[in-house]
């Protein structure tokens, strides 16, 4: 049960990547990077700049299993 906050934090799958499309950091096809992630984070919009710390956030939790 206490990875279901996750699932609840993620509403609207694949949003982030979506805003990074049209900011043109990523193109069709590929992931976020760090350095995109970084970029994202520095965003006017507020939103954008919690989606992109949920990501770092889960980006960390996979690498310590």
């Amino acid at each position: 049960m206490a990875k279901k906050w996750i699932q609840e934090a993620i509403k609207k799958k694949g949003a982030l990547t979506r805003t990074a499309k049209k900011k043109g950091l990523v193109k069709k096809g590929e992931k976020l990077s760090k350095s995109d992630l970084s970029k994202l984070s520095k965003s006017k919009s507020g939103k954008t700049r919690k989606r992109a710390a949920l990501a770092n956030t889960l980006r960390k939790m996979s690498k310590k299993k």
